[in-house]
């Protein structure tokens, strides 16, 4: 008989909570939205920003829940907590203690997600893995994918994100990871930290969770590596591993060949010399699957099941996924960069579309906001300028009001268009493309350009 995730038992023993519920109920799910519950499931009643979970207690047993946790009530089916969001963090704790999978941590301003899933997709290849899903990476994505880590996991990958300082420590001290891995340091967030040396620091707090005798895996291709070096020595991390195209990394990339199909390049590692073959475009994605196959060996994993595995992975949805729209032979190539942007990820993103070219058309970019970029804004912005006319994009397309710095940089002879809002670009871009073009979007999630995706995949799907 195969164990259950939990059981009201293990639950009141983690949460010092108080139920009239058998405690030998089975728990095989955890959830926080009323309108997803997995089999058996415990609906945790937290308080966000906009809805406080206990208002639709009701709702997620009425929909299956085998349980609620809750901070207030005295129903048959709840367990009641001081404070459940909490609750959920001891929970997660819970299953983390008996865990005795290698677990990974990975964060970053730049990557985070991506790198996570290739690594998660190498070590699937290796065993039985359990990783956040989506960008679960905050206070409570974080404590809600441990409480979902099955006993029988042989690996665990969890991304941590943070939009101010003293985040990422206490998710790194739940997550207790043996390989911490910090992707790159870029502008993201810039004005909670003031400085690219601020938010190195504050990824660095990834280090306090570590477990003793882990490693600290570092991506080195930025001016703040010297910065998480330090911030890892007095941390007291036993072991630094580096990744990246700077001399002296450990795991060296080279020979990097990038195509509008994929990407292929060398990496080094103690003298031995493996050979990367991606689907996906871009200098960036080489990056993050070095990371992957970095991890890889330290887990144990052997490198050819690694780089096998990730000949197959692909770009995920608003971060780079490559759409073929149209079932003819003249097909609307999108690329979907809808979920984030910042100037790293905004150089890298515009790199891939210099190599992509319009089957019979245009090549149209649609950018929006780079946001939280203080007072530096408007300068990041303009400084977009020689890596949007080097990628050969013939329309250009501006969302949200930062971008007047970058349309001026451009000129209004290179602008087609500049919104305030991603709604009214929806509305123009559909009508301006055509079978045949080539179009990447790309800027912050707050912008709202998912939507413009979402018109053109509509309005292109089909010949």
């Amino acid at each position: 008989m195969t164990e259950p995730l939990h059981t009201i038992a293990s639950i009141i023993a983690a949460t010092g909570g108080v139920t009239a519920l058998d405690p030998a109920t089975p728990v095989n799910s955890v959830s926080i939205d009323s309108r997803e519950l997995g089999p058996d499931a415990l609906f945790v009643a937290i308080k966000g920003d906009r809805f406080d979970g206990h208002d639709f207690v009701e709702t997620a047993l009425g929909n299956g829940a085998a349980a609620a946790l809750v901070q207030r009530g005295d129903g048959p089916k709840q367990v009641v907590v001081p404070d459940a969001l909490e609750g959920l963090r001891d929970i997660g704790r819970a299953a983390r203690e008996r865990s005795r999978a290698v677990v990974v941590g990975v964060t970053g301003s730049v990557g985070k997600t991506t790198t996570k899933e290739a690594i998660r997709v190498v070590l699937e290849a290796a065993g039985e893995t359990h990783a956040s899903i989506k960008s679960y990476n905050n206070h409570w994505g974080v404590p809600l994918m441990l409480a979902r880590f099955p006993a029988t996991a042989q690996f665990g990958v969890f991304e941590m994100g943070m939009s101010g300082p003293d985040e990422i420590r206490p998710l790194s001290q739940m997550v207790r990871p043996h390989i911490a891995v910090i992707t790159t340091i870029a502008a993201a967030h810039l004005e909670a930290f003031g400085s690219l040396d601020g938010i190195a620091r504050a990824k660095a707090e990834i280090f306090a969770g570590l477990e003793p005798g882990g490693t600290a895996l570092l991506n080195m291709d930025h001016a703040q590596i010297g910065v998480l070096l330090a911030e890892a020595k007095v941390a007291g991390v036993g072991r630094v591993v580096t990744y990246g195209e700077g001399a002296g990394a450990d795991w060296q990339i080279t020979d990097v060949e990038l195509a509008a199909g994929g990407s292929t390049a060398t990496v080094v590692h103690k003298g031995a010399s493996y050979r990367l073959v991606l689907n996906v475009p871009g200098r960036h994605m080489v990056a993050n699957a070095t990371a992957a196959l970095a991890v890889a060996s330290l887990a144990g994993v052997e490198p050819a099941v690694a780089l096998r595995t990730l000949e197959s992975f692909g770009a995920q949805p608003g971060r780079g996924q490559r759409l073929r729209l149209g079932a003819g032979d003249m097909p609307l190539w999108l690329t979907d960069e809808s979920y984030n942007a910042n100037t790293a990820s905004m150089t890298a993103a515009l790199d891939v579309f210099r190599t992509q070219v319009a089957p019979n058309g245009r090549k149209v970019l649609i950018l929006g906001d780079m946001l939280e970029l203080g007072a530096q804004s408007a300068s990041l912005h303009a400084s977009l300028a020689p890596a949007v006319v080097a990628s050969g994009a013939e329309g250009v397309y501006l969302v949200g009001r930062a971008m007047t710095a970058l349309a001026e940089a451009l000129g209004s002879g290179r602008v087609a268009a500049h919104t305030q809002t991603a709604a009214e670009m929806a509305e123009i871009v559909v009508n301006d493309l055509a079978y045949g073009d080539e179009v990447m979007v790309k800027g912050s999630n707050g912008v709202g350009l998912a939507g413009v995706v979402e018109t053109i995949r509509k309005q292109f799907g089909s010949n």
